[in-house]
């Protein structure tokens, strides 16, 4: 009973206080009391019904947000500098570009443009990668493989050629690359079951649902999130707002 009030005072409030009206305390009323006002409220002004739902979504909304600034401010160690995810770029540079990424995911495809000409033109930015394949076995595969070329020093070039990739990337597919960039495949394949690549994959899975991503590639640049495709002038304006907050 005291919920069932408690949600119609809730509704009455949020309807008076779109009338511009002030709200009385809910002890104030019974269940049917609260009913017919609110009722009331809203047969002489039904615009104060979309008036209630975007306060309530606007609620919601910053109750998000904040929520988003507690996780970054509280995982920014294991987002910017996770010994076990790899980096690219500048190793020292002042910003950090984290971007969680799909090799199956055309869009990351398109990205990854967009992320080497950032590079290309700043060289005081350090990029981690999260390796977070949500499209498929393939994508699961060429995961454990680019992670499992970090022992034999070859992240980066088996990370940019399986980025080029045209098509479906498979096992056949990661494989072959993995030949052409001069990888031991007997040792990339015994790597590639290491407990620190169950790891990566799991702690991205985690920050990602955290975050609310949803798909890639999503980015997160100091207090910045940015889900989907960004284009280079974006990432640069991202990393501005980065670096002028430091």
């Amino acid at each position: 009973m005291r919920d069932v009030v408690r949600r119609g005072a809730l509704a009455l409030a949020l309807a008076l206080s779109a009338a511009g009206l002030p709200a009385p305390a809910a002890a104030e009323f019974t269940e049917e009391e609260i009913k017919r006002l609110a009722l009331e409220a809203i047969l002489e002004n039904p615009q104060i019904v979309l008036d209630a739902v975007a306060i309530l979504r606007q609620r919601e909304a910053e109750a998000a947000a904040a929520a988003q600034r507690e996780l970054l401010s509280e995982q920014r160690m294991l987002l910017e500098r996770d010994p076990n995810a790899p980096v690219v770029g500048n190793p020292e540079g002042s910003v950090t570009v984290v971007e969680f990424m799909d090799y199956n995911c055309p869009y990351c495809k398109r990205a990854a443009g967009e992320v080497a000409a950032l590079l290309d033109g700043d060289g005081d930015i350090r990029v981690v990668y999260r390796e977070w394949p949500i499209l498929g076995e393939g994508s699961v595969y060429a995961a454990r493989a680019a992670l499992a070329a970090r022992r034999q020093g070859k992240y980066p070039q088996m990370h940019e050629r399986l980025m080029g990739l045209r098509g479906r990337v498979d096992e056949a597919a990661v494989l072959r690359v993995a030949r052409e960039i001069g990888l031991d495949i007997e040792q990339l394949q015994a790597d590639m079951q290491a407990p620190e690549i169950d790891e990566h994959l799991e702690t991205s899975r985690w920050l990602a649902e955290q975050l609310g991503f949803s798909g890639t590639p999503s980015f997160v640049i100091g207090d910045a999130l940015a889900p989907g495709f960004v284009e280079l002038e974006q990432l640069q304006s991202m990393v501005a707002a980065a670096r002028a907050a430091e």
